[in-house]
């Protein structure tokens, strides 16, 4: 499972393709955090310092609005192992600000996990590790 990815459903209106990915590491790191505390969300403001790495949250602690993108949205209950294994949907979204997302649009995010400490208002940090994310730039689909 360590070079798989999950990639995103396409989210933004008449775009059919993946904006954001996340490895199998951070795959299995949401899948704890899930038992934890429950449903999760991602935002990306672009800020300084903290504000640069996503940011996991439960689900509806930070509130989106207009000036927010939803790039995308995952199951991290769907399996690698198992493809189309019956179970219950994990359902995780990434929100970027908008004004990031003018900087960003061109590349493709994937979401990865490496050690150390990120912010203290993230889920993951008391794990000893952080979200991080890696750009590429986007292959537009023809």
């Amino acid at each position: 499972m360590t070079n798989a990815r999950l990639d995103a459903a396409a989210v933004i209106p008449g775009e059919s393709f993946s904006r954001v990915a996340l490895t199998a590491d951070a795959v299995e790191l949401l899948r704890k955090l899930w038992v934890r505390h429950g449903s999760l969300m991602f935002h990306q403001s672009g800020g300084c310092c903290d504000g640069s790495t996503p940011m996991c949250y439960p689900a509806g602690d930070f509130q989106t609005g207009a000036a927010d993108v939803l790039l995308g949205r995952f199951d991290v209950a769907a399996s690698y192992e198992t493809p189309g294994a019956d179970k219950e949907s994990q359902p995780v979204d990434f929100w970027m600000s908008r004004e990031q997302f003018a900087y960003w649009s061109h590349t493709h995010l994937t979401v990865d996990v490496v050690q150390g400490r990120g912010s203290g208002f993230s889920v993951e940090s008391p794990e000893g590790v952080r979200f991080l994310i890696r750009s590429t730039l986007m292959d537009w689909p023809a």
